[in-house]
């Protein structure tokens, strides 16, 4: 489906149709790929706006990728299950490469190739994101065959390692470095 530059592969169903039609302020003819493509549209159009967010209220199983043409955006999401299959994996000229099918990423992208992790968000700029885990990082771990020999690599969100996020106005990091500063500024006056 193509709209306003913005091409989108979806697979899979939604079961909340009728809710996200009436979100998004969408007729009733309006397909599940339309429904992702106005969720995006939100997403870019209201930057700052937490990806996540979007993903969360989209129930079902499904897979889709995203290209908009005018801002060169990629944005990738797979439910939490990942009941649809999804594959991605980089071809030998360093090219990003998608399927639904892994006989053909594997043809494409040789060993350089795994499932697209269930319950993740891929946004180019922004890297690989969980939407269950928005705040902490997911990393890749490369998988070994018996003779040593790299064979895949599974994603894992490291619940240890948090992602910087945007300070609030008022938040208690805001207070504590004015407290801190406050406090050094009354000792150099003693």
């Amino acid at each position: 489906m193509v709209k306003d530059d913005i091409f989108c592969i979806f697979h899979g169903i939604l079961v909340n149709t009728p809710d996200l039609r009436r979100h998004y302020g969408l007729s009733r003819q309006a397909t599940e790929a339309m429904i992702v493509v106005e969720a995006y549209k939100v997403l870019r159009d209201r930057a700052p706006y937490p990806p996540d967010q979007i993903i969360k209220d989209l129930e079902g199983k499904f897979a889709f990728i995203i290209f908009d043409a005018t801002s060169g955006r990629l944005f990738l999401a797979r439910d939490r299950e990942g009941r649809v299959e999804l594959e991605w994996g980089m071809a030998s000229d360093g090219s990003l490469v998608c399927s639904n099918d892994p006989n053909l990423i594997r043809e494409a992208c040789g060993k350089s190739c795994a499932p697209f992790p269930p319950g993740c968000i891929f946004m180019n700029g922004s890297g690989l994101l969980s939407f269950d885990h928005p705040l902490h990082r997911v990393r890749a771990i490369v998988r070994e065959d018996d003779n040593g020999d790299i064979c895949g690599v599974i994603f894992q969100v490291d619940l240890y390692t948090r992602l910087p996020s945007i300070p609030r106005t008022g938040s208690a990091a805001n207070w504590a470095v004015w407290a801190d500063a406050a406090v050094a500024e009354s000792e150099q006056r003693s």
